[in-house]
């Protein structure tokens, strides 16, 4: 037995050993958890896909903390005048503003910036600025260059009153009251795992050279969706353009990135002016592979739909029920699509009711 005499100079050495028992368990702890990036941010995943701790990715201590008052973000996202563009952004827009003032809601203003050069029919529907597009040809047919060109403009020549700004697309649905997940310099993104910038060093270090820092620097996100203060993306924009040209010009980039060089520009874009962001799972669902809604904001309906009549899905082969966006290349989904059959998972049969309950209320619905 420890005499009062001898306790303090027992009491170090049981605080060593009560801390090494607590380093102990909780490095076995976190074994259970995958390591995320070399910096320290961890996320948590299990078998079923459902995170072990709460959907934040990397968030640092110092900002993981209560807001007590809101900071609205303005809406904001690019688009063409093609008739798939177009009931895109209705149906966006209709959800928008369904979920505007609801509770927990920080949504503030909207603008659909539309990157073809002259208005359309759609002005007086959904609040629009009109942007230039690149010069023909610079976008080699990849028409998605033009969205940090709109951005550029638009920062430039718009009044913003909000500090914040969500860029969203045409193809998001929002299907819960969206608060602004960023944290002052912290930008909220999406972790999209076909981003891989870790495993394109030898492509990344052609626009983010070592001197920079370490390739885990480059987050695995596109530009949307992502919250942001306003004042760092006017820094990011103009860099986001042209890394993105500089990479389509590059023929071993064009070639490795394809769809998603413009992902990977705004990635490296934000790296080289040291941004990074909170990575947060519960922004964003993608149909068919996520299966529930629970607590998630966004649905981004970009895959194709398609299921049997026993509910199961057939992806890669046309279903005998399918949504697919692109079989509505010129002009819009007809009001009141079939439901899938019993079985298909609830991210695929809210998708589906909440086009047919936008189209049903829009005014107007086959207008090109």
């Amino acid at each position: 037995m420890i005499g009062r005499k001898n306790m303090g100079r027992a009491s170090p050495l049981l605080l060593v050993l009560l801390a090494l028992g607590f380093f102990f368990a909780t490095y076995n702890f976190l074994t259970m958890i995958i390591h995320y990036r070399s910096v320290g941010k961890w996320v948590g995943d299990n078998s079923n896909g459902g995170l072990l701790s709460d959907p934040i990715i990397g968030m640092p201590e110092d900002v993981k903390k209560f807001k007590n008052s809101k900071s609205p973000f303005h809406v904001a996202l690019t688009a063409t005048d093609a008739p798939y563009s177009k009931w895109q952004c209705r149906i966006m827009y209709y959800w928008y503003k369904k979920n505007k003032d609801l509770p927990g809601s920080e949504m503030g203003g909207f603008t659909r910036i539309l990157h073809s050069g002259n208005p359309d029919n759609l002005m007086d529907e959904i609040p629009t600025m009109v942007v230039d597009p690149l010069p023909a040809g610079l976008d080699r047919g990849y028409i998605v260059l033009n969205r940090p060109w709109a951005f550029v403009q638009w920062l430039e020549k718009a009044t913003i009153d909000e500090e914040y700004i969500l860029m969203a697309e045409p193809d998001h649905i929002f299907i819960n009251p969206l608060p602004n997940l960023a944290h002052g310099g912290y930008p909220a993104g999406f972790p999209f795992f076909y981003i891989k910038p870790s495993q394109n060093e030898k492509i990344i270090r052609k626009f983010y050279p070592e001197e920079n820092g370490p390739v885990t620097n480059v987050d695995p996100i596109g530009n949307s969706p992502v919250i942001i203060r306003k004042d760092l993306l006017e820094k990011i924009a103009p860099t986001w353009m042209n890394v993105s040209l500089r990479m389509k010009e590059d023929t071993e980039t064009d070639k490795a990135f394809g769809w998603v060089l413009e992902m990977y520009a705004y990635a490296v874009a934000s790296a080289l002016h040291g941004v990074q962001h909170v990575l947060r799972k519960d922004f964003m669902l993608q149909p068919p592979w996520d299966l529930e809604i629970g607590k998630k904001f966004i649905i981004h309906y970009t895959y194709g739909c398609d299921y049997n009549l026993k509910g199961e899905l057939t992806y890669g082969k046309i279903g005998e029920w399918r949504f697919d966006k692109r079989s509505y290349l010129r002009g819009p989904p007809p009001r009141n699509l079939p439901l899938p059959p019993p079985g298909v998972p609830e991210s695929v049969v809210t998708l589906v009711k909440m086009v047919n309950e936008a189209t049903a209320n829009i005014p107007n619905w086959d207008t090109q």
